[in-house]
């Protein structure tokens, strides 16, 4: 079997949460028998990655291939004809939308890989109104046929898979499960001294994005702070820009950015929890990276938090802050219920075997 994989999001963002699916998705793809794996991008010109995968022959920053009128002119008057000229069995876009648009070449079995549907759902950081504007209408558009033109539908989590037959409900039956892989950390733990953590901290990673519900936990952290003296300092993964002014000198409270790998990992390790108060979240990446090192976490009920945290985490609701700052007063003033072992056996559900699995399970279903 010939599979063509979308490789457009790695060429943006190769260290992004959805990036690093893509690379499980390709290994797993390439450990299977009998498969022939062909990348497909668009990239600039001279770009190595034109020596890597598939292009066309016009070029595109990579900061641009995801704008609506690229994405238009490759999946319209690129993608079919590349597909059928490589002989592809079956294409899997990986970034919510993406699959070739009519004619579809003859034989050609397809996949959407929707991480989340928050695209069109909630609303998200432009320029402008009308940029906004825009990009939800193309994002909708472009989901909408994807899900409609897809032989399967794969989400991460059965909160994902539930939004979108909510919202797609003639594509209810082809919708599947395949949870994200997370491996942990190959690298061993930086030496982080330089950053001058505290010796003690709560942390939290991702700022950016609202439905992160940041300032929320913030304010609580805030609150519980004031009533003692037992609540650690607050350490975010990301910028501190991203937070109401009012919040980003509060004191205790620091941010990092630009963060190795290998950082990254000693600063999961150092911390005493990680808190993710998100009130919408497709998967959750954080919380398991956190776990697989054994670190406790604390998260929001309501999304996929539910199903890829431990039944004995902690739970909050991301609207109610009298009841988080109380939570926060009563995790400060006493251990974890659960060992970093068995933090880290949780985790494990998600490693690499789990994953390849399951995707060798989804795609035995497609031949």
């Amino acid at each position: 079997m010939r599979i063509g994989l979308d490789y457009r999001t790695v060429g943006t963002s190769p260290q992004s949460g959805i990036s690093r699916q893509v690379y499980a998705l390709e290994a797993g793809l390439r450990a299977l028998p009998n498969v022939e794996l062909e990348r497909f991008t668009v990239a600039p010109l001279g770009d190595e990655t034109r020596l890597q995968a598939h292009c066309p022959a016009w070029g595109c920053a990579k900061t641009a291939m995801h704008q609506p009128h690229h994405r238009l002119r490759y999946e319209a008057g690129f993608l079919p004809r590349a597909l059928r000229e490589q002989h592809i069995d079956l294409y899997i876009s990986t970034f919510n939308m993406g699959l070739p648009l009519a004619p579809k070449p003859k034989g050609l079995r397809t996949v959407v890989l929707l991480h989340d549907l928050f695209q069109i759902t909630l609303n998200n950081y432009h320029a402008n109104r009308m940029k906004a504007l825009i990009y939800k209408t193309s994002d909708r558009l472009s989901i909408a046929w994807a899900v409609h033109s897809a032989d399967r539908v794969w989400t991460p989590s059965q909160y994902s898979a539930d939004e979108t037959a909510r919202l797609f409900p003639k594509a209810a039956g082809k919708i599947r499960v395949l949870p994200n892989q997370v491996d942990g950390f190959f690298e061993l733990p930086a030496e982080i001294s330089a950053r001058q953590l505290p010796e003690r901290y709560w942390l939290l990673v991702g700022t950016r994005e609202l439905r992160k519900n940041v300032p929320f936990l913030v304010d609580a952290w805030q609150q519980a702070r004031s009533q003692s003296p037992e609540i650690p300092e607050l350490v975010l993964v990301g910028s501190l820009e991203h937070l109401p002014e009012a919040q980003r000198t509060l004191p205790g409270i620091r941010a990092l950015s630009g963060v190795s790998d290998a950082e990254l990992h000693a600063v999961y390790r150092q911390a005493s929890r990680l808190w993710q108060p998100s009130y919408a979240e497709g998967f959750g990446l954080p919380v398991i990276e956190a776990l697989s090192v054994g670190t406790p976490v604390a998260v929001a009920s309501g999304t996929s938090l539910d199903e890829i945290t431990p039944p004995s985490a902690p739970r909050f609701s991301p609207t109610d802050g009298a009841a988080l700052v109380q939570l926060m007063l009563s995790l400060a003033a006493r251990p974890d219920a659960e060992s970093p072992e068995q933090h880290r056996l949780w985790a494990e559900r998600f490693n690499q075997h789990a994953y390849r699995q399951r995707l060798a399970e989804l795609i035995e279903e497609l031949t």
